[in-house]
């Protein structure tokens, strides 16, 4: 079922099913203790919230490097831009509308309620610069991978087409550093102009809004321009990067669970520094599982995984967790049935990425790739 396996890196692979693994572990703490603390359950589901900023850096360096190779090869007008554009919104938007559709029927069956502003989701406007509504969470990240996705490549092309006999890694960096400061400065401004009460709050204001969060995408471009042209240097010093990114990751996070530290007690910080910190803490970690191709290490399953990973973030939560907890009361079961529901909730929840997969999703990725769609933006 798995096309062009021998084409994939493995390191990349690993990465993005520890990234989905992570986010299926923290939602499985919010089935099981929905209602409780400790201290075991709060690392869980800060790994949770790691693993989609590792989605984040991850989606940024593969698609720099794409656009990178694009202009490598030349291809700078607007119709290779649009070509790329298409290409990635066979990948995203199918999976998207139509696990979007079959929340806004289960919320009509199962509460008989339509949400107000659902038209929003349609365009990826319902968190771009105010906090995601209780619906479809997931929702949140996508629509700042998405925003990504154009304005970057929207900004080089422009940058390309009045500054033509500019290098165009030159132009590709002033694209990637302008985001980000601009971004930053929103971020700023944020701070300046409003205070924060709690984590969640910091969480809902500005961790999952699109103009506070999407230079995270930035920094995976960054990374890729550096490993696209120094990759021999990065690569003969993968494991200093290695450390120096397991050391920056714990230590940032080891000062915050030492201290207590909490974006209502250290804002400048949270609203600033950390998110940014976190992303260059993973994209240090890169040039390790890059280069990174063991002979035996469950090669079949961390592939599947990844394969699957897109699948598994839209339908664990929403479509499955959550009609699971509107049926069955966890508080009230026995430690038995509560394993019972837990696996469960992990088998169903592959087996639906599983279905999306090779019925819906592989089609349309086929469907993109298609002599029709390529004669179009290749006559």
């Amino acid at each position: 079922m798995y096309k062009n396996l021998k084409n994939r890196n493995f390191g990349l692979d690993v990465l993005r099913a520890i990234a989905i693994l992570l986010v299926l572990f923290s939602h499985s703490t919010l089935l099981l203790f929905p209602n409780q603390q400790h201290i075991l359950i709060t690392v869980i589901q800060f790994f949770g919230t790691v693993g989609v900023d590792l989605f984040f850096v991850l989606s940024g360096f593969l698609i720099g490097t794409i656009i990178l190779k694009q202009l490598q090869k030349g291809n700078t007008k607007f119709k290779d831009f649009c070509y790329f554009w298409v290409r990635r919104w066979f990948r995203t938007l199918p999976n998207y509308f139509l696990i979007l559709l079959l929340n806004i029927v289960l919320l009509f069956i199962l509460k008989g309620e339509v949400l107000d502003g659902i038209g929003t989701y349609f365009v990826f406007l319902q968190n771009f610069k105010s906090p995601h509504p209780d619906f479809f969470t997931e929702a949140w990240s996508l629509s700042i991978e998405e925003y990504a996705y154009i304005i970057g490549p929207l900004i080089l092309f422009v940058l390309l087409y009045c500054l033509k006999k500019a290098n165009y890694n030159n132009l590709f960096l002033i694209t990637v550093f302008s985001i980000i400061i601009v971004v930053t400065c929103f971020r700023l401004n944020f701070h300046l102009n409003n205070n924060i009460h709690s984590m969640h709050e910091w969480s809902q204001h500005i961790r999952k809004v699109v103009i506070y969060r999407i230079d995270s995408i930035y920094y995976g471009f960054l990374a890729a321009f550096i490993m696209f042209n120094y990759k021999s240097l990065i690569v003969k010093f993968k494991s200093l990067f290695f450390c120096l990114g397991v050391f920056l990751f714990f230590g940032i996070h080891i000062l915050i669970f030492s201290f207590g530290v909490q974006p209502e007690s250290a804002t400048l910080f949270f609203n600033i520094f950390y998110l940014p910190l976190l992303s260059m803490s993973l994209l240090l970690l890169f040039p390790y599982f890059i280069s990174w191709n063991p002979k035996r290490f469950f090669k079949t399953q961390i592939t599947s995984i990844s394969i699957l990973s897109y699948g598994l973030y839209l339908v664990n939560y929403s479509i499955v967790l959550l009609t699971i907890q509107y049926f069955v009361d966890i508080s009230l079961q026995s430690n038995i049935i509560k394993l019972i529901v837990l696996a469960a909730y992990w088998l169903i929840s592959f087996l639906l990425a599983y279905v999306l997969y090779k019925y819906f999703e592989n089609p349309m990725t086929n469907l993109r790739d298609s002599k029709y769609i390529k004669r179009f933006f290749h006559n």
